[in-house]
């Protein structure tokens, strides 16, 4: 087979391929098996059929597409490995010659990924955002735990409260008519969750055990069902339940429930050093942040559309993923929310172009210095990822390349060395500097 490159303009090029003819004859025979084998012909069984009398009745021509089929992937599979181009969308292809006993000839408009003119990544300075574990940080901390371990108690005389966990049931009108989704009953609501349509929650606030009340409220401007959008509405409302978290007092017995400490100010010394710790973390994170986002702004590249839509709906699929882990759907979220997969898309979009960006200058900066992953640093990730999953590493390796995410990992580890690589490489500085 013969393949070559031409780039045309930016990141857009035509591969030229040839395959040899034995390889076309060898793609008709399977295409002759694969037609032959639903071929009609009167005194021939299915499959049975000669092939000098199957070119007879329907000419050599009818395996063409099929042939193609089975040519064209494989070829244009291996002109990319030779050419050594790295194509980011579907290409174009445009047969020029398909005959029997000639070679077969066609092109292939490809877009690629584009080139990255790498602006200073070296000795760059970054602020230093560590900071020390505070009291109020730590009493926020606390706080968080005792409403964690809090008791919910039944209120039977009062008034519910924002953080009051409410029974209810709602019926919703629109210019005095039900209307559909509107109505609920016996339905769960925290207080001050914002769960419901903005204003519902806080005029739930007060009211009591068995009272009634019409809740008055808009929708959003940009709500999914158009006929609600921003349209006022009156909830008719019942609430039957009210419970209140009944906070555990902060002392040695709190200690001694929540953790592995018989003190109070033992738990405390503990939660410190944790609370410093992932301070740390977070001021690397953060660093390394900065430092990405300075490497981008100063190299040049042009963002193909075409990549920042494929990360758009790798984190469409990651949200709806996260939202399935905690019970709920996409089109859950779309009802509550107003939104639809296009505003949503939309609001992604921007996250989506700058990940792209960054990946990309980052992969330029791996290729200029030379970073790659061994086979020592692949298995060793492997192997953490038996250990969670009580698989052995040839398990693991199975699946990702079976699931074609060898390679992504691959990529992944070659960052984070990038990553590393430029903090090495850089200047920390006091954050007021």
């Amino acid at each position: 087979m013969k393949a070559s490159w031409e780039k045309i303009e930016k990141n857009h090029g035509v591969l030229t391929i040839e395959v040899e003819a034995d390889q076309v004859s060898v793609g008709l025979d399977k295409a002759f098996k694969k037609v032959s084998a639903k071929a009609n012909i009167p005194g021939f069984r299915k499959g049975k059929v000669p092939r000098s009398i199957f070119e007879a009745k329907f000419g050599v021509e009818s395996l063409y597409q099929d042939a193609l089929d089975i040519l064209l992937p494989e070829a244009y599979s291996q002109a990319v490995k030779e050419t050594g181009i790295n194509p980011i969308d579907r290409p174009e292809v445009d047969v020029q010659q398909m005959e029997k006993g000639q070679p077969l000839k066609f092109t292939a408009k490809v877009e690629v990924k584009p080139e990255v003119q790498l602006g200073e990544y070296k000795g760059l300075e970054i602020a230093d955002t560590a900071k020390e574990v505070t009291t109020e940080e730590l009493e926020a901390e606390l706080t968080k735990l005792q409403q964690r371990h809090a008791e919910l108690i039944v209120v039977e005389e009062g008034q519910a409260e924002n953080g009051d966990s409410t029974i209810i049931d709602f019926d919703g009108y629109l210019d005095g008519v039900a209307f559909e989704g509107g109505k609920g009953e016996r339905h769960a609501l925290e207080l001050g969750s914002n769960s419901f349509i903005p204003g519902f929650e806080d005029q739930v606030v007060g009211m009591g055990i068995g009272d009634d009340k019409d809740i008055e409220v808009t929708f959003p401007e940009d709500y999914q069902a158009e006929e609600l959008k921003g349209k006022a509405v009156v909830f008719k409302v019942k609430l039957h339940e009210i419970k209140r978290k009944n906070l555990p007092a902060l002392d040695d017995e709190f200690a001694k429930d929540v953790s592995e400490f018989d003190t109070l100010e033992e738990f405390k010394v503990d939660l410190s050093k944790r609370l410093a710790e992932k301070n740390d973390q977070t001021a690397k994170r953060d660093q390394e942040n900065q430092l990405v986002e300075l490497v981008a702004a100063s190299a040049d590249v042009a963002i193909p559309q075409v990549m920042v839509d494929a990360e758009v709906e790798l984190m469409l699929n990651d949200f709806a993923n996260r939202l399935k882990s905690q019970g709920m759907t996409l089109e859950m979220y779309f009802q509550f929310s107003g939104q639809d997969e296009s505003v949503l898309k939309a609001q992604m979009s921007g996250d989506a172009e700058k990940r792209v960006r960054n990946n990309l200058v980052l992969e330029a900066v791996a290729k200029a210095e030379g970073i790659e992953v061994t086979d020592e640093e692949l298995t060793e990730e492997l192997d953490k990822m038996a250990q969670t999953y009580k698989r052995t590493i040839e398990d693991i390796r199975s699946i990702l390349e079976a699931n074609g995410n060898l390679e992504s990992m691959k990529l992944e580890l070659v960052v984070k060395k990038t990553i590393d690589f430029l903090l090495a490489n850089s200047k920390v500085v006091p954050a007021s500097a």
